[in-house]
């Protein structure tokens, strides 16, 4: 018997998800509360609930979060989940998206079909040390840090092997699998190793994220994240069970139109004990806090139109909220998207905002020759929309999660010039295209266009939305 890729993946999240909760027993609460908000959204509002997938697939997703150190780390990293069928998708700059430091670039692995996200859509967002930036770290500490990475191993090269097997025959014997599936588990959970004080220290002066992650021999889940359909009454019910939340829910605002992109929150940061060794080799127990619970709440992928108009809102609602309470804000952010986002899905189509399949309609009686624009074709009922969930991330709100998490803002020094990073030195890195969002949105919807066309019976597919088009 073999296991396909999709099964590994599935296999590997529940597994970790088990694992999670036992190291931190507050993400299992988050389970349970996530579990009962979407069992009253669907009693409450049907099918409607199932918009943005089933809730089959909304039970069983999740998002993970790790940290590595090197780009041969993250080369490691993708061949593992290349394993489970997961590609990097998106580049993610974090330096800069908040006030603190946090000196990490970041990549998404997750599955790109669309079938294959159907089954199971895990993903896990990757953050990569940039040890090079002379913002966050001098010579003497760039120089320390690369030897200190550069003595850990992350994966066992048995792992390896059996990721790289995965991968190019997209399938593994059963017993292949499980000691895959026992490994790569392993390699995710909290160490129980001693950590350098003072070493942990030095770094965690730059920034905790940097100590998290080149602080310590091996890395760890960050957090592993449920999706939710209602994000705001679940915020209200883990308040209600004394769960310390983070103080605002990131993303866009709730509001009386469609949910776009996504939206996040987590409990803060629990302090875990951890053993601690100092400079004369004495070891004592203290505790960090670096891991969190994070839930999600994820809305229509925006086409590029669309999420140039959500970074023109954002930037407005920071000038109008810039001297009002923090309190005020949600209200600000409600009357920008009332004022600049149209108040329906068919809206966001009919404006090139959103990114949706198309469908010809069921059951409609045939009368004359269809319309050869997809405008047309939606207001006439011969084409209806479905939107695409959005399966990636928004900068912004991975730095507003980081940064609420962490008790100090860190250390960086502005007047020292940037080192560059972008999607082609990811991609270099890991020898494998770090593939463009955007591109795979349009990809389904492209699909969708040729498929009218041809049942239909339209010599060409029909002209994609723009703003203003007709």
């Amino acid at each position: 018997m073999t296991i396909a890729q999709w099964q590994l993946r599935a296999a590997f999240a529940a597994r970790l998800s088990r694992m999670y909760g036992r190291e931190v027993p507050a993400y299992t609460t988050l389970l349970d509360v996530s579990h009962e908000v979407n069992e009253d959204v669907l009693r409450s509002r049907g099918a409607d609930a199932e918009r943005l997938g089933s809730i089959r697939r909304v039970t069983a997703e999740r998002h993970g979060a790790i940290r590595v150190g090197t780009p041969g780390e993250l080369r490691q990293v993708a061949r593992v989940f290349g394993a489970l069928g997961m590609r990097p998708v998106g580049f993610y700059d974090l330096r800069d998206t908040a006030v603190g430091a946090l000196p990490v670039v970041s990549t998404a692995f997750r599955p790109v079909a669309e079938e294959e996200l159907a089954r199971n859509p895990f993903r896990v967002f990757t953050s990569m040390l940039t040890v090079a930036d002379r913002r966050f770290f001098d010579a003497d500490l760039r120089a320390r840090l690369t030897a200190f990475l550069a003595r850990r191993e992350l994966f066992a090269p048995e792992l390896l092997a059996l990721a790289d097997r995965a991968e190019a025959e997209r399938e593994l014997p059963e017993a292949d699998a499980e000691l895959f599936l026992d490994l790569a588990v392993r390699s995710f959970e909290l160490s129980a190793e001693p950590i350098d004080r003072d070493w942990y220290a030095t770094l965690e002066r730059v920034s905790a994220v940097a100590a998290d992650i080149g602080g310590v021999r091996a890395t760890h889940l960050n957090h592993l994240t449920p999706r939710v359909l209602d994000i705001d009454e679940l915020y209200r019910r883990m308040a209600e069970r004394g769960v310390e939340m983070i103080d605002t829910i990131q993303g866009p605002p709730r509001w009386e139109g469609p949910d776009v992109l996504l939206r996040q929150t987590s409990f803060r940061a629990i302090a875990e004990p951890r053993a601690l060794r100092a400079a004369d080799g004495t070891v004592t127990h203290g505790a960090l806090r670096v891991r969190f619970g994070e839930v999600e709440a994820r809305g229509i992928a925006l086409t590029r139109e669309g999420r140039a108009l959500y970074d023109r809102m954002l930037a407005l609602v920071d000038e109008r909220a810039a001297h009002l309470p923090p309190a005020d804000r949600g209200d600000v952010a409600r009357a920008v998207w009332a004022e600049h986002l149209p108040v329906t899905e068919e809206g966001l189509a009919e404006r090139g905002l959103g990114f949706f399949t198309y469908h010809v309609a069921q059951g409609r009686i045939r009368d004359g020759r269809p319309p050869s624009k997809l405008g047309a074709l939606l207001r006439d009922g011969w084409v209806r929309a479905e939107p695409i969930v959005y399966e990636d991330f928004l900068p912004r709100s991975a730095a507003g999660i980081f940064q609420s998490n962490l008790d100090d803002t860190g250390a960086r020094d502005s007047a020292q010039e940037a080192d560059a990073y972008d999607a082609g030195r990811l991609s270099a890195a890991m020898d494998r295209e770090v593939l463009d969002p955007f591109a795979l949105y349009e990809r389904q919807r492209r699909l969708s266009l040729t498929r009218v066309a041809r049942e239909l019976g339209l010599a060409a597919a029909p002209d994609v939305l723009r703003p203003g088009s007709p």
